[in-house]
């Protein structure tokens, strides 16, 4: 089975490059990688050729395609992303996450295969070594060691969980990505979790490769948590075919609950009113982005990460 990957840029930085150099030393070799960059003026094609050069590849094996800031979507830059590429399995990623190892391809492919159902699996999020004590708690609960098959049976037990997928590091599977017609055309965020969700409703199951890694973590201030909390329930707001009737909030709590009792048990009990502090920015962002539609034009610009987004 043959794999690209494709990852949307904005300013690419050190963390990039070496994204780049890892993907191209992984065990199970890419085809090729196509970079969907918004700014051409943040491009340094000099750096990346010398990446190529060093990793003895031809500069065919990455191709570029240079975007406006406007013309950026969070699912359409993706899905075009896509359609550049010919390949069996396309994996998506961002630019500020590095693979662990050089088995995360083989091990991302591995999961997606072991079924002829799966749609797609995601990796590990691993924190990085700046990442602290919270941050670092939150990737355990929502990247733990067991890996996992999720279908539509699930629901019960996973609530919205169950349509958890993270475009940070997933792989697709292309005949059913193009039968399912890909990632929604326009959305401020969640374009993973949101096709995610429409492949279980259709029968497919999601894999969670726990032993695909990727380092990838924030630290996020309080400001920070609650506009991507807004534009998160901005995304739930608008898609209410995928999240209506399914429990959300539920998660959150049982994520605080978790949290402060791994504080306390750890010796962190200090952190607990930062802990109801970033949570209560949470979820403030996100009751506010799910009533985006009662606020007034300037409050909702001023609570969005995205502002392009809101743009005719």
């Amino acid at each position: 089975m043959t794999i690209d990957a494709v990852i949307p840029t904005y300013r690419p930085d050190d963390t990039f490059y070496e994204l780049i150099r890892r993907l191209l030393a992984q065990k199970c070799p890419l085809h090729r990688i196509i970079v969907m960059n918004t700014g051409e003026e943040f491009w340094d094609e000099e750096r990346i050729a010398k990446v190529l050069d060093d990793a003895g590849v031809s500069e065919a094996m990455l191709e570029v395609h240079h975007l406006r800031p406007e013309d950026f979507d969070h699912g359409a830059t993706r899905s075009a992303g896509i359609r550049y590429s010919s390949a069996d399995a396309v994996l998506c990623m961002t630019h500020d996450a590095i693979p662990a190892d050089r088995d995360l391809t083989e091990n991302l492919l591995r999961a997606l295969t072991q079924e002829p159902d799966i749609a797609a699996a995601y990796g590990r999020q691993l924190p990085a070594k700046d990442c602290r004590v919270l941050e670092r708690f939150t990737r355990s609960f929502n990247y733990p060691e067991e890996s996992r098959i999720k279908s539509e049976k699930d629901l019960p037990e996973l609530g919205i969980k169950t349509y958890f997928c993270s475009n940070v590091c997933a792989v697709y599977r292309r005949n059913i990505w193009e039968k399912l017609g890909g990632f929604t055309k326009k959305t401020i965020f969640n374009e993973d979790m949101i096709y995610a969700a429409g492949a279980v409703k259709a029968g497919y199951r999601i894999a969670y490769a726990a032993d695909a890694r990727v380092i990838h973590s924030h630290n996020y201030t309080c400001m920070q948590q609650l506009h991507r909390n807004f534009d998160l329930g901005v995304s739930q707001a608008d898609h209410p075919e995928v999240f209506d009737g399914v429990l959300s909030e539920g998660e959150g709590v049982k994520m605080v609950k978790k949290t402060a009792s791994w504080l306390i048990r750890n010796g962190h009990a200090g952190l607990l009113p930062e802990l109801v502090l970033q949570s209560g920015f949470k979820y403030l962002g996100y009751r506010l982005g799910k009533a985006y539609r009662a606020l007034p034009e300037k409050a909702v610009l001023a609570l969005t990460m995205n502002r392009n987004y809101w743009k005719e």
